[in-house]
């Protein structure tokens, strides 16, 4: 599986972004799709994820201004990021997981400046 995300740049503080992430390959494997982040000299973490059954899951520092999604052949999932806040800078990274593997795409960064 490959993932191709896209979508970051820089914003103001409150504003919006979308970001997408395109998987190819052998999607039949994927069970959960995922977006992380990783802020300069931290860890990276787990901001949203999705099952195929459409179960989600929030970090909470973004629920309520953050949702995620994706569509219904699970070839693309989406981040629409609301509100954002300088602390939401980072290098957002795609992540979708089946079958006991991990795949990762290149991350898109994303800066909210004050």
């Amino acid at each position: 599986v490959q993932l191709q995300a896209s979508g970051g740049g820089l914003v103001q503080v409150g504003e919006s972004l979308r970001l997408s992430c395109i998987a190819s390959g052998n999607i039949s494997e994927i069970d959960v799709m995922a977006w992380y982040r990783q802020a300069p000299e931290k860890q990276r973490e787990l901001v949203a994820s999705i099952s195929t059954d459409g179960m989600t899951i929030y970090s909470n520092s973004v629920k309520g201004r953050f949702t995620i999604s994706r569509n219904s052949a699970k070839i693309t999932v989406f981040l629409q990021m609301n509100t954002l806040k300088p602390e939401d800078t980072a290098v957002y990274y795609c992540n979708m997981a089946g079958r006991g593997r991990d795949f990762w795409g290149e991350g898109t960064q994303v800066t909210v400046s004050s």
